[in-house]
């Protein structure tokens, strides 16, 4: 009954990561083309899918607790050297941490891009503010800084 349980846990949550998957690539595709609204929505429909994933990994925890193992990867082989469905066991769970693996990287991946969309952002304000004035050649051809700021509404 446990390893059946524990089974049930790892396929339900293998969807849930394949899901999760595809809305961080989602993501990706929505922080390329700055759709504010379609990342708040992808956000909506991330969260619930990692609160699942993370009382399921407590679940799985507590069942190889309930019968004296560690809640780690050695408590699992245990159970499965014990179980007719340890095979099936083991195969989903390292199923399971592939795919976590992978939301892991794209994540991220989306990481990077967000860092490289802020700095873009920061410097177009530096520049309309006034602060971060690019370099403008003069009439010899050298680099002139206009080294008068304004205020964002004069921009």
């Amino acid at each position: 009954m446990l390893d059946t349980n524990l089974l049930h846990l790892f396929t339900s949550d293998i969807g849930i990561a394949e899901r999760l998957l595809e809305l961080i690539d989602d993501e990706f595709l929505a922080l390329g083309e700055r759709d504010l609204a379609r990342l708040d929505s992808l956000l909506g429909e991330k969260q619930p899918l990692l609160s699942q994933l993370q009382q399921h990994g407590n679940e799985r925890s507590q069942l190889l607790r309930s019968v004296g193992l560690s809640a780690d990867r050695a408590g699992l082989h245990a159970l499965a050297a014990r179980s007719s469905l340890g095979d099936e066991l083991l195969t989903r769970s390292e199923e399971l941490s592939t795919l976590l693996q992978r939301c892991q990287d794209a994540n991220l991946r989306n990481g990077r891009l967000i860092r490289a969309n802020k700095a873009s952002v920061s410097q177009v304000l530096g520049i309309l503010r006034g602060s971060d004035t690019p370099g403008i050649y003069d009439s010899r051809g050298t680099t002139a800084r206009i080294a008068q700021h304004r205020p964002l509404s004069q921009a």
